[in-house]
């Protein structure tokens, strides 16, 4: 990564800052006042030394320092109108005095830091979290569960840490090695710039670490997000898991990714710990100088023993905060690195978005229609949809059948825009979905899927969920149209039990059912129902097409289903097969046409009749 873009990323960061500039400053202003005192603990050496500790000189007028900005000599009795004697009382009072100030300056300022960085740190991960909640089908498909949610927590820690913690101890540092810069070089400004010639040979290969060190970063974090990944398949799946007894298979895949990771790290903390000997190294080729000229200076009265212990404790107060300063350099090294894949999923375009200014869709009143639509997923070639077209009027009942991959959960996808079509255009009462908001059209859409998928909250909150603001009372009628208020009525807390993850306290039809009460209660006009029964047992299914008649009563449906006994009763039955309308028709004209449907038909009357078979044998 070259200069630019690493400060093109730092600006981007910075800027979700900006809504607590006036906390920053605050907190700018104060660790300046920390780092001033941090410098005065360097000048309150010299006292000590050439007064405290030297009896005869111990009544004499203090010279605390010389400020050249003032051009004399600043002696303290010119500022304290009364005579002082006791030069130690003087000294322990500025030591005590400075400390606390420091203390209180740095404590408030590091507050105010942590405060401004955790809530930039917050917003930017809101946003991204609103930006990834709102991609459309395609980037889900091509971006792990667990990639994302490293990037989202891992990637986002990262950048917390650097903005907050160390953003306190940047400024902390920043300010320490000025206001010791100044020291050094107003005691003995030829020495000081003697002395500091050696921080080139500390910064130039820091920049440089920090470039691999961002590198190494990037690597752990999508080596982190494969262990999220492979951790988050295992536990969603752990039935399968156990059913195929491939516990050692997993641990294994666990245990590589592991030691990807801690390879990674291991890089890292490489290249990390250069920094610090390095620094150490230089430093003490620098005292060792300082020590042979000083044995010189002092032997020929040229220098205090003062005056050189206040310039060399300066000094090595002024190298850990250079120290530090490195260390820190990295961190942010490695928040740019975690940045990367944070701005890449922010600057994704959407395939699937609202056009400028787009209007409110109407309530739906009259007719969906599929014109001329083809369809294909961008990373292929081949169409899963060819020209399909067919009307669904307002109270239809419309059935989508035909062979596994002939694509009618695809076609069905394409109405509530989870994708756009290809070719063609899906029309509701005359105008175009593409037209109108996408959250205005899905909110005239209820679905009910075959993989129903509900949360880990309460029943209440499950049927609820497409409409928040529903009355308890609302749930209830709801869940009993559903049939599912008396096996609720039966559960521990009734409508206040949690369900566990993807509802699995519930068996497949009382997930259903629940689905069907939340659909109820959005009381959608147009309803989707992709597979509803196929993986129920009879008497589940009996109990499910039950709670669909109530659903389905004055909607209009789109149904999906291989069990051609759910869509008998539909108005109008639309066979396709590898991406195309080959018939239409009711479930009589079709079965006595001959074709594919009455072909389909055959095949699950014979699958009936030899389970029925096996099963008397």
């Amino acid at each position: 990564m070259n200069l630019p873009q690493s400060m093109h990323e730092l600006g981007r960061l910075l800027r979700y800052a900006r809504p607590y500039w006036l906390v920053l400053l605050a907190a700018v202003v104060l660790m300046a006042l920390a780092g001033l005192c941090h410098a005065m603990i360097a000048l309150l050496i010299r006292p000590i030394f050439d007064r405290v500790l030297d009896p005869v000189g111990s009544t004499a007028p203090v010279l605390l320092t010389t400020i050249p900005v003032f051009n004399h000599p600043l002696y303290l009795h010119q500022i304290i109108p009364f005579p002082l004697q006791d030069v130690w009382k003087l000294v322990a009072v500025g030591i005590s005095m400075v400390f606390l100030l420091k203390g209180l300056s740095d404590y408030c300022g590091n507050y105010l830091v942590n405060y401004a960085g955790f809530s930039a740190v917050t917003d930017l991960r809101q946003k991204i979290f609103e930006r990834v909640v709102a991609q459309d089908a395609f980037f889900f498909e091509s971006n792990t569960t667990g990639r994302l949610m490293s990037s989202i927590m891992n990637d986002i820690d990262k950048i917390q840490l650097a903005t907050s913690h160390m953003l306190a101890d940047w400024m902390r540092q920043t300010f320490s090695a000025l206001g010791l810069l100044w020291v050094v070089l107003q005691m003995d400004w030829k020495l000081a710039l003697v002395s500091l010639t050696v921080l080139p040979f500390v910064f130039v290969p820091t920049v440089r670490i920090g470039r691999k060190l961002r590198r190494a970063t990037r690597r752990a974090q999508d080596d982190t997000a494969d262990l999220n990944q492979i951790l988050q398949e295992t536990l969603s799946g752990h039935q399968v898991v156990k059913s195929f007894g491939a516990e050692k298979l997993e641990a294994a895949r666990f245990r590589k990714a592991s030691h990807r990771l801690r390879s990674s790290n291991l890089k890292y903390v490489a290249q990390q710990a250069l920094a610090s000997p390095m620094i150490e190294f230089f430093g003490a080729l620098t005292i060792v100088g300082l020590l042979t000229y000083a044995r010189r200076q002092i032997a020929a009265g040229q220098l205090t023993t003062g005056e050189f212990t206040s310039f060399v404790i300066a000094l090595l107060m002024l190298y850990e905060p250079v120290k530090r300063l490195t260390g820190i350099h990295n961190i942010f090294q490695q928040a740019l690195g975690a940045s990367q894949k944070v701005f890449e999923y922010l600057d994704r375009d959407q395939l699937v978005k609202d056009k400028p200014g787009a209007p409110a869709a109407p309530v739906f009143h009259s007719e969906v229609e599929i014109r001329n639509v083809s369809f294909r997923y961008p990373s292929s070639e081949t169409f899963v949809l060819s020209d399909v077209s067919f009307p669904v009027r307002a109270g239809e009942m419309v059935a989508l059948v035909g062979p596994s991959g002939a694509g009618k959960s695809t076609l069905a996808n394409l109405i509530p825009r989870f994708y756009d079509a290809t070719t063609g255009t899906i029309v509701i009462d005359g105008t175009d979905v593409r037209d109108v908001r996408i959250d205005s059209l899905r909110a005239q859409i209820g679905m009910v899927a075959q993989d129903t998928f509900l949360f880990n909250d309460t029943v209440a909150n499950n049927i609820r969920y497409g409409r928040p603001d529903s009355t308890d009372e609302e749930v209830r009628t709801a869940a009993t149209h559903a049939l599912a208020d008396e096996f609720i009525g039966r559960m521990p807390d009734g409508y206040a039990t949690v369900i566990g993850e993807r509802g699995t306290k519930l068996s497949g039809g009382q997930r259903q059912r629940i689905a069907i009460a939340r659909a109820l209660l959005k009381n959608a006009p147009i309803l989707i129902m992709d597979e509803a029964t196929s993986h129920l047992d009879t008497e589940s299914e009996m109990l499910v097409q039950r709670a669909l008649s109530n659903l389905i009563a004055g909607r209009t449906v789109i149904v999906i289903a291989h069990r051609l006994s759910t869509v008998r009763r539909a108005d109008k039955i639309v066979v396709l097969e590898q991406g195309r309308v080959v018939e239409v028709g009711t479930h009589e004209e079709l079965v006595r046409a001959g074709g594919v449907y009455q072909r389909l038909h055959e095949l699950q009357y014979l699958e009936a009749d030899a389970f029925v078979n096996s099963d008397v044998e």
